[in-house]
């Protein structure tokens, strides 16, 4: 309460404050300095009050040109002199001039007439207001003056020596003598003492405090500013001002509605206290509300240090997760580094045995064809000689000699025991499709990842191998060979999975196709996807969040080759898609890489999503971003022929939920259901849940759901679908969590 018991100007307890025209208090000290001079002839609007810049009783005391109810506002003039004779008499003053005030805080602005800043009524109920609360919490009154001063002295006032009760003015002895005889009219008054200092600041509150406050102290009733005898005793409504009942003798109020003061007093109470219960009862709102702003300040911190420290947490499995993988792949590249070390030393070994086989067949060989170059020459010799009984004696064992020597020199006794090449070979297909596998894990704007795993096919290894069917196996010579899966070219989206293939070897017999098959994504029965003679093939359709099973063979005139290694392809955990633009009406604007969708016509028009449901439960948003004049948007799903040109859900391909600010519908097939209350604006979100384990459709409004389940047993294929038009502009956010607690 005590910022109500402060001057707007000055900022301290109200002291002596009148109020303004606007129902504004501020205090007379405050007032003589806001109040400005305005031009001849110039006056403020809203205006209505007094005349001075000074609170100047020789200005006040003159008799007001606007009555009360002129006016509509109690006047006060305390001290009207009169001659012995009966005539009016007034001070000399200085000229008047135009003056006005502006309230400081709703700045409407008011001119003064000649009371001047007298013509505003001393608000003494604020004033004994302001009194009781400093008196209750000890607070000096500090804006009391050591002592009363005179009001009447033009400059320098003197100590004041009176008071009158009925003027409620303090005078010197000279001020007293020359504005307020003790005669005539005036001679009726009461003077008595001023009241001591804190007296003096709240003698108009009167016995506030009730304690061991003196007579003077006590609040006097109001008398009427016209006949200062007369107590107020009625109020007229029309002038909205007490009054005596000489004023309504003379006919100032004949035509006024005019009630007594003290059933009126008792009305505006029980209004007052009436507005405060309302005051009350929103207070108490506003309070509960506070209340639920600090616990939720309070939940936000716990919910902001719980989210941290899981997201530490997530970070830290992460690393640790890394840190795993580094060390396994780190011991991998250990035990490839021995093999590899291992195998060069085999290596040596093997060159080193096949050098040494080389050199003893070059050292016998040297020696058996020097053996035979020497036989030949001898031979020749012998040929030379013309003695026939010498040459019969030896060349029976010569001839068997040389015959012999040509049996040892066969077919692959010229042949070298070794080749020059090595019978060894380095497979380099498995590491290289690991190593066209790395890549980086893509985020949701990309929504694609490449293949996951290849897994071999062997009944007794559980783990994941990247291995790929080695060249060279022979098959025979009619049957193609297993195809090679291109690791570097598989890749998933959504629950659509594409899969390249590769020849090994070409097959004596031309290859007329190939057969892809795929499990059922729990480790089921495979069956066949695509035949035909493309080598790469993109499957749709998958569910979401299954690993898949995949494997290819090839076909000719004479018969089916083996199949590839198997290959495991895992779908995304959710549906990421956006606004398709080929199936979209052509007054459908996308923009925001197709996740934003607005319409250039007034009419509604049909726009679907990339993706297609037919299994699994599916749960997406919309956000509202423009949302003028009040239109319609429609939210659901529909088959892929439903009409692009009409709202979503007049046809019998839709489901959908239509929504204006105000309320909602469901419709299928132009039947209008389940109306609920609350609708959408700009900001708010629509969230579509798609469960087709349990074939139903709900939707919810800012997260939270919006009626009851809207339709059931659906079945087939489903595609995400909005209907817009031009007033209306939304952006879709796919890849959300599914949420609980769905009502029935």
């Amino acid at each position: 309460m005590e910022e109500e018991l402060k001057c707007p100007v000055c900022g301290s307890f109200f002291r002596d404050p009148i109020l303004l025209p606007c129902s504004h208090n501020v205090c007379l000290l405050c007032a003589r300095n806001i109040t400005v001079q305005t031009p001849d002839g110039e006056t403020p609007v809203q205006s209505r009050a007094s005349g001075s810049s000074d609170y100047d009783y020789l200005d006040m005391d003159k008799m007001s040109l606007y009555s009360e109810t002129d006016s509509g506002y109690g006047s006060y003039t305390p001290c009207q002199l009169k001659s012995p004779n009966g005539v009016r008499v007034f001070p000399p003053v200085a000229p008047h001039r135009n003056c006005s005030l502006t309230c400081p805080l709703c700045h409407r602005s008011v001119s003064l007439d000649e009371r001047g800043l007298r013509g505003f009524p001393r608000n003494r109920l604020l004033e004994a207001i302001v009194v009781r609360y400093q008196q209750t919490r000890g607070i000096p009154c500090s804006a009391s003056p050591s002592a009363v001063k005179c009001q009447l002295c033009d400059r320098n006032p003197v100590v004041a020596t009176v008071m009158c009760e009925q003027c409620d003015v303090y005078y010197c002895n000279a001020c007293q003598q020359r504005c307020h005889p003790s005669r005539g009219p005036l001679a009726k008054h009461r003077l008595v003492p001023p009241p001591p200092q804190s007296q003096a600041a709240g003698g108009a509150a009167g016995g506030g405090a009730g304690s061991q406050q003196p007579l003077l102290t006590a609040r006097k009733t109001g008398t009427c500013v016209d006949h200062e005898a007369e107590n107020f005793s009625m109020y007229c409504c029309s002038c909205k001002a007490p009054v005596c009942m000489k004023c309504l003798e003379e006919g100032k109020h004949a035509k006024h509605d005019v009630k007594p003061l003290a059933v009126m007093w008792k009305q505006h109470k029980c209004q007052l206290s009436q507005a405060l219960n309302g005051v009350s009862d929103k207070a108490k709102e506003a309070k509960e509300f506070l209340v639920q702003l600090k616990n939720m300040l309070q939940q936000i911190q716990e919910n902001g240090v719980e989210f941290e420290a899981c997201l530490v947490a997530q970070c830290d499995s992460l690393i640790e997760a890394l840190t795993r993988q580094k060390a396994k792949l780190l011991t991998k590249v250990t035990k490839e580094k021995e093999y590899k070390l291992k195998m060069q030393r085999s290596i040596r070994k093997d060159t080193q045995r096949l050098l040494e086989v080389v050199r003893d067949q070059i050292t016998h060989c040297t020696m058996k064809l020097r053996q035979t170059t020497g036989m030949m020459e001898y031979c020749l010799e012998v040929l030379k000689e013309n003695d026939p009984s010498g040459f019969l004696q030896i060349s029976d064992a010569l001839i068997k000699r040389v015959t012999s020597s040509q049996d040892q020199w066969v077919k692959g006794a010229l042949e070298p025991k070794v080749g020059p090449d090595f019978d060894l070979s380095l497979n380099t297909d498995s590491l290289m499709q690991t190593i066209l596998q790395l890549d980086f894990c893509q985020g949701k704007d990309v929504q694609e990842k490449p293949l996951l795993k290849l897994m071999q096919a062997a009944a007794d290894s559980g783990e994941a191998e990247m291995e790929a069917e080695s060249p060279g196996v022979d098959l025979g010579p009619a049957v193609p060979a297993a195809p090679l899966l291109q690791l570097e070219k598989c890749c998933t989206r959504n629950n659509s999975a594409t899969l390249a293939w590769r020849v090994t070897a070409p097959a004596s017999c031309p290859i007329e196709g190939y057969i892809l098959e795929l499990d059922d994504g729990n480790g089921g029965q495979y069956r066949e996807v695509y035949v035909g003679k493309e080598t790469v093939c993109t499957v749709d359709g998958l569910h979401f969040n299954s690993a898949y099973n995949a494997r290819v063979k090839a076909y000719n005139a004479v018969g089916v080759g083996p199949y590839s290694k198997t290959v495991v392809l895992k779908t995304s955990d959710v549906a990421w898609f956006t606004f398709d633009p080929t199936s979209a009406h052509r007054d459908i604007v996308l923009s925001n890489e197709n996740q934003t969708a607005t319409c250039s016509s007034y009419d509604d028009r049909v726009v679907l999503g990339t993706a297609a449901f037919s299994k699994g439960t599916h749960y997406w948003e919309v956000t509202i971003d423009r949302y003028d004049n009040h239109p319609d948007p429609a939210f659901g799903v529909a088959r892929i022929n439903t009409m692009k040109e009409i709202m979503l859900g007049k046809d019998d391909k839709a489901w959908a939920m239509y929504v204006d600010n105000n309320r909602s519908w469901f419709m299928h097939n132009n039947s209008h259901t389940n109306r609920a209350e609350g609708g959408i604006m700009k900001g708010s979100t629509v969230g579509i849940l798609l469960d087709l384990i349990k074939r139903t459709l709900t939707f919810f409004i800012n997260k939270e759901q919006h009626g009851p389940t809207a339709f059931e047993n659906l079945d087939g294929v489903f595609v995400p679908a909005v209907s817009l038009n031009r007033n209306v502009q939304v952006t879709l956010l796919t890849g959300l969590e599914v949420p609980k607690n769905i009502k029935q």
